[in-house]
């Protein structure tokens, strides 16, 4: 004997005490799937047979099955449910997480129960407590339905034997169909506009010659159409696009789901007592000019259709209203009325419609929903969600969705078949010049949940990243009181580790250590940068404020930001901003950026000199503090030593150690002074662009550290005033004198006081042997890092010290932040919501908070 139950569903067994229901749970359902009544007493009371326990038990019990139900698990209730107020808050339940209730008896003889109780010690509670349950259940079995149960599954002992429980699908559930898809939205009787359509989409459409008006549509290979709902009602060609659909999904070509019009045309012609209005009429008209059996055909065919789909393993849920997230894949009455109507809050607007509520502003389903019912004059992305009702009945156009392409179709309507109540886009307008879409319209406002709290990020070069939520309440500060405009900030920069510690006497970092990370891991080549002593600074820059506008969803004359790595606004002053901002956007104009890369906005990171510019409180009130209290000290031992070597004491061995320590001081002050310069004006400042990160369609990262030098070089060459190319070396590990010739450069760089330079694979993301490599190791020099250490630093005692660091907590970062920040690209490049694209530049910025060496 086999029975089925909803794949999604809450499953009551009902029999009393010794009727085998734990045993049948066993046997036929997971042990997860079972919450046990019994189970919930122990975990209460220590004894599953506790009866003062009970209800402790039972609000264990709907706790746990509550929170199966909620993430979309079957769910076994294992209790005797033989009382109909024990059943009615499980199927409540049920009700609230929009699943089918199943009530599966096992109706077995009082002896039987009697028998079995009797074998178990802990069941010895006497034959009155059998005979009272058996009594509830039979006085229940009649009006199981009545209660709610959409399925009732009634077992005698000898049916037991050889049962099979199979595992029936939801109606709605396609997650197998993975398209492509064609989504259609509202056709409303705009049967030429539909033919049209389905033309531009590949779709051959020709009439069949049997008379009927029927026709033959052959899709393109492997695609299918979808339609959304509200064929029916106000156009001119109600009865052929019934036709051309009902056909469709007849031949497996289409899915059609249901719309309000279809529904209410139904009831009309099952004889219900229907107000003909909102262009029912027409489609009445209509049907009357075909033969009886047609109609009899439409009403088959709307009753048979589901109220919504998940395809696509879940990525894709098509309904007519659409659909929030705790509804998809379910079934209830209040998910069919959802994806029939929507949400309204009760009221009427001033054309007398109900006023709906904005479910897809408040989205944050994984889930894409493609929808209809509400027309608009264009469709736009909110939330992950599009309206492709486009009002062609209205004089509007047909719209289609391409997925997974997520390209739209559409065809205008030949003309205005029905005048509308309400202006057509009176809900959500396109973007003309002065307004923004939907989305930067909802992105104005941010939700402290979306960034707060313990959090999982999932990108695509690391799997799951986790920002604690100590971290995320530190990032927020930040963002919250110092940084720029949120819609600015699509990006943060990951942090930089340094290279091993060198063995090389007096040097902490060497380049030899780098290049060994990298050979051993298998990388061929690496490109080594020269590292400028500024400020990192990311760099996002529209062509014009029109540009900012349509993109970034600013209103105004800024056509761009420059920020540092924490978010915070780099110039104070919006002018130098400005200028800063028209100088950078003039050479690419002058270089012909905007045209080669065919973009009109593009995201950079840079190094921003001279390095006082943001740092010039950290200069005076701690470097430049260290190094004259140094200067003065030594100073003051140096006249003290002298006067004792006039008196004739022997203080050699002093003279020689302050000398060295003097000059380790004097060196400690030239080497940040080198790196100061006063800025007067924008001419005072320089920026070395070394990284093109994003520009319109997409994230550079499947370029090379080449491309992106000579991407960049060419828009210095454009100002080179301004604009400072950053120097670079290709080395080939397996080059021995090529090795050495870039130890050489880094030597003499650091030797005329350059920082340093930076080593990278030549790939921009690189997996080596043991996963993600490093993106980037910094080799910085003897004299620089005295800024970093002390003047000091490479006394043998200190330096043998200092060779005890570690840096592995500093790559873990880096490799977080690298991942996160390129997540917080693609995201912003594939148009996501803003606070998708904040849930990474979060995340980095999160990240920064956490407990690493800062000298590293």
């Amino acid at each position: 004997m086999k029975i089925s139950v909803p794949e999604l569903s809450l499953v009551l067994l009902v029999g009393p005490s010794g009727a085998g229901k734990s045993t049948f749970a066993r046997t036929h359902f997971l042990p997860t799937e079972v919450v046990s009544s019994d189970a919930c007493r122990g975990l209460v009371s220590d004894d599953e047979n506790n009866q003062d326990a009970t209800r402790d038990a039972f609000e264990v019990l709907r706790f746990i099955a509550a929170k199966r139900l909620a993430r979309g698990l079957l769910t076994v209730i294992d209790a005797t449910n033989t009382q109909a107020e024990s059943r009615k808050p499980l199927v409540a339940l049920a009700r609230e997480y929009h699943v089918l209730p199943v009530a599966i008896v096992l109706d077995v003889p009082e002896a039987m129960c009697h028998a079995r109780n009797q074998q178990r010690p802990e069941r010895q509670f006497g034959a009155r407590v059998v005979r009272q349950q058996l009594q509830q259940l039979r006085q229940s079995l009649r009006g199981l339905e009545r209660e709610g149960f959409r399925h009732v599954h009634i077992l005698k002992p000898e049916q037991l034997e050889g049962l099979v429980i199979e595992r029936q699908p939801m109606w709605n559930n396609r997650k197998r169909e993975t398209g492509p898809f064609d989504i259609i939205g509202d056709i409303h009787g705009c049967l030429d506009e539909l033919v049209l359509l389905l033309t531009r989409l590949g779709y051959q459409v020709s009439s069949r010659e049997d008379g009927t008006g029927g026709f033959e549509v052959r899709p393109p290979e492997g695609r299918k159409a979808v339609f959304l709902g509200d064929l029916v009602d106000r156009g001119p060609g109600v009865t052929g696009v019934l036709k051309l659909v009902m056909g469709m999904v007849e031949a497996g070509t289409a899915l059609c789901v249901p719309g309000n019009h279809e529904v209410k045309l139904m009831r009309k012609l099952r004889g219900a007592d229907v107000k003909v209005s909102h262009g029912l009429a027409q489609s009445l008209e209509q049907l009357e000019r075909e033969p009886p059996e047609f109609s009899t055909r439409v009403v088959k065919f709307i009753d048979g259709l589901v109220s919504h789909y998940v395809l696509d393993g879940g990525r894709l849920v098509v309904a007519h209203a659409g659909l929030k997230e705790s509804m998809q894949g379910r079934g209830s009455g209040k998910v069919r009325d959802f994806a029939l109507y929507g949400e309204t809050t009760g009221e009427t607007d001033e054309y007398g419609l109900p006023v709906r509520h904005d479910w897809a502003a408040e989205y944050r389903g994984k889930a894409m929903v493609v929808y209809g019912h509400t027309p608009v004059m264009e469709a736009e992305w909110l939330n992950n969600t599009l309206c492709v009702d486009t009002g062609c009945v209205y004089g509007g156009k047909l719209t289609a969705l391409r997925y997974p392409e997520r390209e739209l179709v559409a065809v205008p309507a030949a003309r205005v078949y029905c005048e509308p109540k309400k202006p057509l886009g009176g809900g959500t307008a396109a973007a003309s010049a002065t307004e923004l879409t939907a989305q930067q319209q909802n992105d104005d406002v941010l939700d402290l949940a979306d960034v707060t709290g313990k959090r999982i990020v999932s990108t695509r070069w690391m799997k799951n990243i986790t920002i604690r939520e100590e971290n995320a309440t530190a990032a927020l500060e930040v963002m919250s009181r110092f940084a720029l405009h949120p819609k600015w900030l699509i990006y943060l920069p990951p942090t930089m580790s340094p290279s091993e510690t060198s063995s090389l006497p007096g040097y902490l970092e060497h380049p030899t250590e780098a290049f060994a990370y990298y050979q051993r891991e298998g990388v061929e080549q690496v490109v080594c940068e020269e590292k400028h002593m500024g400020s990192r600074a990311v760099v996002v820059l529209c062509r014009d404020a029109d540009v900012a506008r349509r993109r970034f969803g600013l209103v105004g004359d800024e056509r761009g930001a420059c920020y540092t790595r924490t978010g915070r606004r780099f110039f104070h002053d919006e002018a130098v901003e400005r200028a800063f901002l028209d100088r950078l956007g003039a050479a690419f104009e002058a270089s012909g950026f905007w045209a080669e890369h065919q973009t009109d906005w593009a995201c950079l990171d840079c190094e921003l000199m001279p390095w006082s510019l943001k740092a010039r409180e950290l200069v005076r009130e701690q470097y430049a503090a260290v190094g004259v209290a140094a200067q003065s000290s030594v100073g003051d031992v140096q006249a003290a030593v002298a006067q004792a070597a006039a008196r004739g004491l022997e203080v050699s061995a002093f003279t020689d150690r302050l000398r060295a320590r003097a000059d380790s001081v004097e060196r400690y002050v030239a080497a940040y002074r080198r790196y100061c310069w006063p800025v007067n004006s924008l001419d005072d400042v320089k920026l070395a662009p070394f990284h093109l990160l994003a520009t319109e369609g997409a994230v550079h990262v499947d370029k090379d550290h080449v491309w992106h030098m000579e991407a960049l070089a060419k828009v210095c060459r454009a100002d080179a005033d301004f604009l400072v190319a950053t120097s670079y070396r290709v080395v080939s590990l397996g080059d021995a004198e090529g090795v050495a010739d870039a130890v050489r450069w880094w030597e003499a760089l650091t030797s005329r006081g350059g920082e340093g330079m930076v080593v990278k694979p030549r790939a921009y993301v690189v997996h080596g042997k043991r996963g993600l490599l490093q993106p980037a190791i910094k080799c910085r020099g003897q004299d620089y890092l005295r800024i970093i250490y002390g003047p000091e630093y490479t006394a043998p005692q200190h330096l043998e010290r200092l060779r005890q660091r570690g840096v592995s907590t500093k790559r873990s970062l880096a490799l977080r932040e690298l991942s996160l920040g390129i997540e917080a690209l693609e995201r912003f490049v594939r148009a996501e919501p803003l606070r998708r694209v904040h849930e990474c530049v979060f995340g980095v910025l999160a990240l920064e908070s956490e407990p690493v060496d800062p000298r590293l």
